[in-house]
């Protein structure tokens, strides 16, 4: 079977992965429905009770919204850092009153990897206003998978972190020029714009141009904005700079999407 990973849902509205070996299965983050979930990998023919593990990257609620009822209905391991188990109990306790409760829960620490079945899985601090966002790599079959969306810059440890993957989910989530023209309040541009926001469409062609080792296979760009972004313009900026690298023709750019999921990549 070797590596697959499939993005059944990139952007602010909810974001959620599959990242799979021959016996393993991990779901990262939970920003879609539970039905939205189970609908969606069913269309791709993955049954969702095969799932080993959900892995979180921070408590925003396009990456946890769904989180609770998957936890309760499959009772599977759920990895999330100790300071974003706090932000999430402590916002979902504000909702409804109630603490919730993870049958299964799993903490860890950034920096120290730890494994899932056949994966192994390090995950890296991102620059991102959360409690203890991470980002993270994932190893199995002599195959590295890199993701890392929802950082404001690529410091050098996430550099580092990306080296000598075959497949690489990175954020391409907003044009300057549309974000600062667009409809959104000042203070939420801001936020966006800054070190522990989001990362341009010129951020990342920088890092494509510079610090990029030029080595993945394939290239998802992630999180695109729906109101500050266009498809083809994240792709026209990654394109050009990875051409720079001399990496075009090894390099195959694909764009995660919020409404669809995109093709199982397979290595």
């Amino acid at each position: 079977m070797g590596v697959t990973v499939s993005m059944l849902a990139s952007g602010s509205r909810g974001n959620c992965a599959v990242v799979a070996s021959a016996r393993t299965k991990i779901l990262v983050d939970a920003g879609i429905s539970c039905r939205e979930t189970f609908k969606r990998m069913k269309s791709r023919g993955e049954d969702p009770h095969s799932l080993s593990a959900i892995l979180i990257t921070h408590e925003h609620s396009d990456h946890i919204y769904g989180l609770a009822v998957l936890a309760r209905k499959l009772r599977i391991p759920v990895f999330m850092t100790g300071r974003t188990h706090q932000a999430w109990a402590r916002a979902l306790r504000d909702e409804s009153g109630e603490r919730p409760q993870l049958e299964k829960l799993e903490r860890f620490e950034a920096g120290r990897g730890f494994q899932v079945g056949d994966i192994a899985v390090r995950p890296f601090t991102i620059p991102h206003d959360a409690a203890d966002p991470v980002g993270f790599t994932f190893q199995a079959e002599g195959t590295k998978v890199g993701m890392a969306t929802d950082l404001g810059y690529l410091p050098r440890n996430v550099c580092d972190a990306l080296r000598g993957c075959d497949v690489l989910v990175i954020e391409s989530n907003h044009d300057l020029d549309m974000l600062r023209s667009g409809p959104y309040p000042w203070p939420v541009k801001q936020r966006i714009a800054d070190r522990l926001g989001h990362l341009s469409n010129k951020r990342l062609a920088d890092f494509f141009a510079s610090d990029y080792d030029n080595r993945a296979a394939f290239i998802v760009l992630a999180h695109l904005s729906e109101e500050n972004n266009h498809p083809e313009i994240a792709r026209r900026e990654a394109e050009q700079a990875l051409a720079e690298r001399g990496g075009l023709f090894q390099n195959r750019v694909l764009l995660a999407a919020q409404s669809g999921v995109l093709p199982p990549i397979r290595l």
